[in-house]
């Protein structure tokens, strides 16, 4: 498994580019002079860095290069006149533009014809000059080559900032994204970022991308957690082309292609083998190798993490249903009663809109509701009659008898086992028991266990009673609606009834 950043490794872009293959590289010429604009475009007519020529801008007095600069937030590079409509107005511009538009990316080189109303030692150290030339000794060749050197370092800068703005963000964003425990919001979280970061590289935020995450990439059948855009179809059938699918599995563990419209990464894992592809529909300017290491570095380990995680809830869930079954065989009940229970109490609680944390707490915690069973004599629980006063009594213990019995764990399943085991027997009314809570003093996990409990029993052959006609149990909701059950919950139960009668004969006894 990918521990450390340098452990990804990247494999070559085919045709490497700079950061102009989009958009030509921007250079605002400042001066007062008409024919120095004519020969600066006629010395660079033929020029391109990196695959992209120049675009030119043109300002006739240092106010109106600082109107442009305010409109444009990609200059490369100014070739700045001194004297304009002052002695200073180049100047006085260049320290507007670096100190008060807070502009430093770009690269400003000084020309001017009068050396004397611009010493160069005292300007190149006052005003944050990168070059400083005579007009009368700026050859073509030499302009070729200032321009070159200045875009090369205008790149640089902004690959650096870039990079810095990305690394940030990545680690900003691992915070939320990285402790997703359910493999598929982890997967969307991952493509999000991965979005933004080349929104962010490219200053585009309409750039419209493909995203898929596919895990078991090496097993006959992958399974996709994530697919939007082009890759949707992906999703709805859990299916990856055979191209793709070859490509991925010729990278190397921990390793990623970017090409000029798609990136693709493999990151392994000591379970599961798990891909990331992102495709874009224009050609992409690939953030520094060291972003993209250090994000699938983080995403290798979280997707390891989201899978031990579900392998543990999974195992929790069926060792909570191993118990929750052997106590409900105590008193002669099938154990798909805890079953239905459990998935009950998930689709309600998803129905209410609970957090889906929520919705899967309930559905393994809520099969241990009548844990405290397991202390009542069998005479007791097993009577096909009516109970009388003191047993009753003696059977309402189990309630508060569950509750102590799950109360003193930390693990969170189990606490949530306690509320929902001490409260589904209350009631809305507070007419319920052991502790007569009324309303929403009532914990929502126990108001939403008591329908899901009462639903289940009155629908199930009892040792006591025989299963009461769907209609008889509809009747008795819609009575005791506001008395002894939630009435919001109610209406969410009887609006969506079919969904619940779907799991009582998937789960049927």
């Amino acid at each position: 498994m990918m521990s450390r950043v340098e452990e990804m490794s990247f494999a070559p872009e085919d045709g490497a580019r700079g950061d102009g293959t989009a958009t030509p590289w921007k250079v605002l010429v400042v001066d007062d002079d008409q024919q120095i604009h004519s020969i600066t475009e006629l010395a660079l007519r033929s020029f391109e860095f990196r695959g992209a020529p120049i675009q030119f801008l043109h300002a006739y007095s240092g106010e109106e290069s600082i109107e442009i600069m305010r409109r444009h937030n990609d200059v490369a590079i100014i070739l700045m006149d001194v004297v304009m409509e002052t002695e200073h107005a180049g100047l006085d511009a260049v320290d507007t533009i670096r100190k008060k538009m807070n502009v430093w990316d770009t690269r400003i080189i000084l020309r001017t014809g009068q050396p004397g109303q611009a010493p160069q030692r005292d300007v190149v150290t006052r005003y944050d000059i990168n070059d400083y030339q005579l007009k009368t000794e700026l050859t073509a060749t030499k302009l070729f080559t200032l321009i070159y050197t200045g875009l090369s370092l205008y790149s640089e800068i902004r690959s650096l900032r870039s990079t810095k703005q990305n690394m940030r963000h990545v680690s900003i964003a691992a915070r939320d994204i990285y402790r997703q425990r359910d493999p598929r919001a982890l997967a969307s979280g991952v493509l999000n970022q991965l979005r933004g970061i080349y929104r962010r590289e490219l200053s585009n935020q309409d750039l419209a991308f493909s995203g898929l995450v596919v895990t078991a990439i090496d097993s006959p059948m992958p399974v996709v957690l994530a697919a939007d855009g082009g890759f949707a179809p992906s999703m709805e059938r859990n299916y990856v082309g055979a191209e793709l699918l070859a490509e991925i599995r010729q990278l190397p563990e921990d390793s990623a292609s970017p090409t000029s419209t798609t990136l693709i990464a493999r990151c392994s894992g000591r379970s599961e083998h798990t891909a990331v592809v992102l495709q874009a529909d224009a050609n992409l300017s690939h953030p520094a190798d060291e972003v993209l290491a250090l994000m699938f570095g983080n995403v290798a380990v979280a997707f390891e993490n989201s899978f031990l995680s579900q392998e543990i809830e999974r195992t929790q869930h069926e060792m909570v249903l191993m118990l929750s079954e052997a106590i409900e065989a105590r008193s002669l009940e099938t154990g798909n009663h805890v079953r239905r229970v459990g998935e009950y109490c998930a689709l309600l609680a998803r129905l209410a809109g609970l957090s889906e944390e929520d919705v899967q707490m309930l559905r393994v915690a809520a099969p241990l509701h009548d844990a405290g069973k397991i202390a009542i004599p069998d005479q007791i629980l097993n009577k096909p009659g009516k109970h009388t006063p003191a047993e009753w009594a003696v059977m309402q213990t189990h309630a508060q008898i569950g509750e102590k019995m799950l109360v003193s764990n930390d693990r969170p399943i189990l606490r949530a086992a306690a509320i929902i085991a001490g409260q589904h027997h209350e009631r809305w009314d507070g007419m319920g028991y052991p502790n007569k809570l009324a309303g929403e003093s009532i914990h929502h996990y126990g108001r939403i266990a008591a329908i899901a409990d009462v639903f289940d029993a009155l629908c199930s052959d009892r040792c006591y009673k025989k299963a009461w006609p769907l209609e008889d149990v509809l009747q008795l909701f819609k009575d005791e609606r506001g008395r002894q059950f939630d009435p919001k919950l109610v209406d969410l139960f009887l609006e969506n009834l079919d969904a619940f009668l779907q799991i009582k004969e998937r789960y049927v006894d």
